[in-house]
């Protein structure tokens, strides 16, 4: 295969609009191409290598839902489970209602929220993980922020279940299961995966995935070492790539938050497509099946109505539908993609872009850590590129 025109476009991007970019490729489980653009630290003129790791961010989420699916796997619950039998708090969760007059009031749910609910993102909860300044216009997104300003009080880091404990308290935008809203859901099923295992979402991230896949530059937390590979996070001023202050990485470090407060990953391009490339793979890595075949093609099934789809629409994710915890691409013509309906994955903040294709074994994972992360420019770009690569 060739990828002349990748190794250009990743060059180009290094060049005119992002610090440093990397670029990974996985067929048949195996690396087939590896791009490394521009540099890691710009001052320091530090290239982005190898090894350089990223902040996945939102990417995050996928390790997640694949050990929810794994315990779904063992039989621990039914998607369709009702929240409550595994996270008691939220028996008696209730929900805002505009009347047609305007005004705003709380009612009880029609029906009880859903492991489902939370894995597709139809709970109802949008993304509040640390205080907001003033009041926001949204009830359920104001009623989120007074419950983290209270648990963050005196700069105080609180644990996952703390915080899922406490927006429980917090009526939902809307009823469960009708629209979708990106948001707090992926918290949700962090919490089901410590009841479940009786273990943090961090601990069963690397005893479940990081070790036994060999990702030796993956961690939720970095060690002095990995952290001089963190590759710097930049964004744009007047135009120029400027420096992020270094204090914004100050909960990355070991022993800098609790063990069971929420989980970031930091991973290198080559090792996120690894992982990545076991689903392409049909959940298979070397002599391990991670996850079932068949589990996998659940999860990129398109869950949303017709209702939901607007939601999710946007121009970056024309073509896609939402699956369970992932992307997955419904419509090629719709969003003028090149590969292959049922190819599915998800975006982090920074700049992550990932993506498995069960049908051609084939995994991408492009990288960079910049915000805005300018996703739409260098993330659709970098698709079309790839995939017209392969052969």
């Amino acid at each position: 295969m060739d990828f002349q025109k990748l190794d250009r476009l990743l060059n180009r991007f290094a060049e005119r609009s992002v610090p440093g970019c990397a670029c990974v490729i996985v067929k048949d489980g195996e690396p087939i191409y590896e791009g490394y653009a521009g540099y890691a630290d710009v001052e320091a003129r530090k290239p982005v290598y190898e090894h350089s790791i990223f902040r996945q961010a939102s990417t995050t989420k996928l390790f997640t839902y694949v050990i929810l699916m794994q315990l779904f796997e063992q039989g621990e619950f039914l998607l369709s489970d009702p929240l409550y039998t595994i996270l008691p708090e939220w028996r008696s969760t209730e929900k805002f209602v505009t009347l047609p007059n305007g005004e705003v009031v709380v009612r009880p749910l029609d029906k009880p929220m859903t492991i489902l609910d939370a894995l597709t993102m139809a709970c109802g909860m949008p993304y509040c993980m640390s205080p907001m300044g003033g009041s926001p216009v949204n009830p359920t997104l104001n009623g989120m922020n007074a419950v983290m300003a209270e648990l963050c009080k005196d700069g105080r880091i609180p644990t996952l279940r703390e915080q899922v404990r406490e927006m429980s308290k917090v009526p939902v935008m809307f009823e469960p299961g009708t629209r979708w809203q990106y948001g707090f859901g992926s918290e949700i099923i962090g919490a089901v995966v410590e009841e479940v295992t009786g273990k943090t979402v961090r601990a069963n991230m690397l005893e479940r995935i990081i070790r036994p896949m060999e990702m030796e530059d993956t961690a939720t937390l970095l060690d002095e070492e990995m952290y001089k590979r963190l590759v710097c996070n930049y964004t744009k001023k007047d135009g120029k790539i400027v420096k992020l202050p270094a204090e914004m990485d100050a909960t990355l470090m070991v022993g800098s938050v609790p063990e069971g407060s929420r989980a970031n990953l930091n991973a290198s391009c080559r090792d996120f497509a690894r992982f990545m490339g076991m689903l392409a793979n049909g959940g298979r890595y070397k002599d391990r099946q991670f996850l079932g075949r068949k589990t996998i093609d659940l999860m990129r099934t398109n869950y949303l109505n017709e209702d939901q789809l607007r939601d999710f629409h946007n121009t970056y994710l024309a073509g896609y539908g939402y699956g369970l915890g992932v992307r997955t691409l419904m419509d090629k013509a719709a969003g003028n993609h090149n590969g292959s309906l049922g190819a599915f994955g998800w975006t982090g903040g920074s700049g992550i872009w990932s993506e498995a294709d069960p049908s051609e074994n084939v995994a991408i994972v492009y990288m960079h850590n910049m915000m805005p992360n300018e996703e739409e420019y260098h993330h659709l770009r970098l698709r079309t590129v790839a995939y017209g690569c392969l052969e």
